[in-house]
């Protein structure tokens, strides 16, 4: 039997990290694979925050075999005790002579620090391999860790001539039952999930997951200025634990009765009579807050746009046509010359039933 390649092995642990589907929540996902003599004696992943990590897991299985072998890592191995020991010093123990790493590891606790401290034990370490692919799977907690904020995922619908309603505000439904079912899987990954109060007052909608098995309510994240959320609205439910973000002035009645009922109240500057959304990622970062779905309508998307804090942005397409003067998927002032349009990167597309899904990566100049 051939052996594997450093990228074959490296691409068996990226998929075994992987298979936690974002439940680390806040830390990375992490695979390791150990191999010795061109034969895979352990495996393992970081399944959940304050359990083993990756690294553990593989050489727990591999016992005695990992000496003398290869441990393939997703990222750096951690040197400083936090909730769990330094698995820098249980890779050195292992008796492995070689660790391939796939990226370093961007907290200033580690950053660079895991590995050198296995080079000075005399294990010879390569870092880099399928470094692209690492960071991608990691593209969350790496902004949260580098960024000190939420990576922001904004998500819409719109018809094939670029309308998210009729003139007369007609929304249900644009996509298909497919395609509405893979929104529901996404909030399932995300920690929050963002609307605007113009949302809220016209849709009066739940803001939570549907899915066959359940899946995970996100937080219910809501931009309302003014403080003008219906006391009755659905997001004011128990269902979820539900934000509101206002402003200073907001009626300090209604903020007390909605926190007396477990509402969060956050009060953040006001910018142009809106929310300023620096602040307020900055107020969800301390929540430990690190993946934000944006659902907003137009306005709410073209202040995130504005703001520069989009990081990936998926459009389900439907095949329908409406016509008119129908509001668009990102509004706000927008950009005056085609120059200053912000292109995307890194683009996917899938089909979801009729729909068509679109995905890619902002790239800021």
């Amino acid at each position: 039997m051939t052996a594997l390649t450093d990228q074959e092995y490296m691409q068996l642990a990226l998929e075994i990290a992987s298979a936690p589907n974002g439940r680390t929540w806040p830390n990375p996902m992490v695979g390791a694979v150990v191999v010795n003599e061109g034969r895979i004696v352990g495996m393992g992943a970081h399944l959940k925050a304050g359990e083993p990590h990756a690294e553990v897991h593989a050489l727990n299985m591999a016992g005695g075999a990992a000496r003398g072998g290869t441990i393939y890592v997703t990222l750096e191995p951690c040197s400083h005790h936090g909730r769990t020991p330094p698995c820098a010093d249980r890779v050195i123990e292992s008796g492995v002579s070689r660790v391939v790493i796939a990226m370093l590891d961007p907290n200033p606790l580690v950053a660079g620090r895991g590995a050198d401290r296995i080079r000075r034990a005399g294990i010879k370490v390569e870092i880099g391999v399928l470094e692209e692919e690492s960071r991608r799977m990691n593209q969350v907690w790496i902004t949260s860790i580098t960024r000190q904020r939420p990576f922001v995922w904004m998500k819409a619908a719109m018809t094939l001539d670029g309308k998210i309603a009729t003139g007369t505000g007609d929304s249900k439904w644009i996509t298909s039952e497919a395609a509405r079912h893979e929104v529901h899987r996404m909030r399932d990954l995300t920690d929050a999930i963002l609307v605007g109060i113009g949302t809220v007052l016209a849709d009066d909608p739940y803001l939570t997951t549907r899915l066959p098995e359940g899946g995970r309510n996100p937080v219910r994240v809501i931009l309302d200025s003014r403080l003008r959320v219906p006391e009755t609205a659905h997001v004011l439910d128990q269902a979820a634990p539900t934000i509101v973000a206002c402003g200073q002035d907001a009626d300090p009645d209604k903020i007390n009765r909605l926190r007396n009922r477990g509402i969060e109240i956050v009060t953040v500057r006001l910018q142009d009579g809106k929310v300023d959304l620096n602040e307020l990622m900055n107020e969800l970062h301390k929540r430990q807050i690190t993946l934000l779905l944006v659902e907003g309508g137009g306005e709410v998307h073209g202040a995130f746009l504005e703001a520069q804090l989009i990081d990936k942005v998926t459009m389900f397409v439907a095949p329908k046509l409406i016509g008119g003067t129908g509001p668009s998927p990102i509004g706000g002032s927008g950009f005056s010359r085609m120059g200053d349009a912000v292109e995307l990167q890194n683009m996917s597309v899938e089909m979801f039933g009729s729909d068509l899904s679109i995905t890619g990566y902002p790239l800021w100049r």
